[in-house]
């Protein structure tokens, strides 16, 4: 039997399999955040495809907590009707549907990736004042942000537990809290860029209090049985930033407060760290996190070869694997993995003609 393709029970919710597509930005939303059908024909073909676990790209869960003007959102009742013919596609081919809910914090209001221009989008072109732990920009060409303060914060907080309750109205039957890739949550986890002095700065515990509120009060909304899932960059990969050892305890306190499963990416808080990209490179992290911390993981980071993805899930190195821009060059990726490591590929009746 495939390890890769045997069920994987996150509370009340069984992924199908252990291949799940990990969230990307597709910079195709209205200005107003609402999805459209770019993401419907997109996220359904991934679905047709056979992944089991699905996860939208990062959702802002206020319109100041985008990436860019055309990010998308679950800020509002029009966000909820615009989501749910989409969820309810997906689930209707077997996949389970979930959504990325983000604040991207002092990396909010920037231009798309293939955008003329780089840096911050001017107020005159859609754009907005970011926040972050304090009031400097990530780099200079991006705008200043203003620091939260701890009403500031509270509100970031109740965010995204009502865009988590959203979230179920709209169809999604899991929940990602996206801590990761220098947005706002990594942002007051690394010392490199949260410098504050009061109750959510200084010491490593300052420094996770506004995850693990987050977390807590997603949990609490969502309730015992829906999955919650958190992703987080392991490293900084930078001298005195963000460890893995760091992230060990960061995994066991969000166990505690109701995370499921760490979706364990890295990097994304610092200009110029030096990563050691390459086939599986962040799979050491998810397996050390496993390990050490004793909480289910998924892998992530240029894992492409169906055996590449079987190996890691039968050797106990994670127990999901999330693939990105190979789901982009190959929707049916899964099916195709199933076949090749002698699971069932499960095509849709519409296709059975072709084999």
């Amino acid at each position: 039997m495939s390890a890769l393709f045997t069920p994987l029970t996150l509370r009340a919710v069984t992924l199908p399999h252990r291949v799940a597509m990990a969230p990307m930005c597709q910079y195709s939303a209205g200005p107003d955040g609402l999805p459209t059908d770019w993401h419907r024909v997109h996220l359904g073909a991934r679905a047709v495809g056979g992944v089991g676990l699905l996860l939208t790209e990062a959702t802002a869960v206020v319109p100041e907590g985008r990436i860019s003007p055309q990010d998308t959102g679950l800020w509002s009742g029009a966000h909820v009707d615009a989501w749910r013919p989409i969820t309810g596609f997906l689930a209707a081919q077997g996949a389970v549907p979930a959504v990325q809910l983000a604040h991207a914090g002092f990396k909010a209001s920037t231009y798309r990736p293939w955008a003329a221009r780089r840096g911050g989008v001017p107020d005159a072109e859609g754009g907005w004042t970011p926040v972050g732990p304090g009031v400097e920009p990530f780099v200079p060409e991006y705008r200043h942000p203003t620091a939260l303060d701890e009403r500031g914060i509270a509100e970031v907080v109740a965010a995204f537990a009502t865009a988590a309750g959203r979230a179920l109205d709209a169809g999604f039957a899991a929940v990602e809290i996206h801590a990761a890739h220098g947005y706002l949550l990594h942002e007051f986890l690394s010392p490199l860029t949260n410098h504050r002095t009061d109750g959510y700065g200084g010491d490593r515990a300052g420094r996770m209090r506004l995850t693990l509120e987050v977390a807590r009060a997603v949990r609490a909304t969502v309730g015992a049985d829906v999955p919650v899932l958190a992703r987080i960059s392991a490293t900084d990969w930078v001298a005195g930033g963000w460890t893995v050892e760091d992230s060990v305890v960061l995994a066991g306190e969000l166990a505690a407060a109701g995370v499921d499963l760490v979706d364990t990416s890295s990097g994304g808080a610092a200009v110029g760290a030096t990563i050691p990209v390459g086939p599986g490179y962040q799979v050491p992290l998810a397996a050390r996190i496993r390990r050490d911390a004793g909480v289910l993981t998924g892998a992530v980071g240029l894992i492409v070869e169906p055996e590449q993805a079987e190996q890691i899930v039968a050797a106990g190195e994670a127990d999901l694997v999330l693939l990105g821009r190979e789901l982009l060059r190959d929707p049916y990726w899964p099916r195709r993995a199933a076949a090749k490591l002698g699971a069932t590929p499960g095509w849709p009746d519409q296709y059975t003609r072709a084999f």
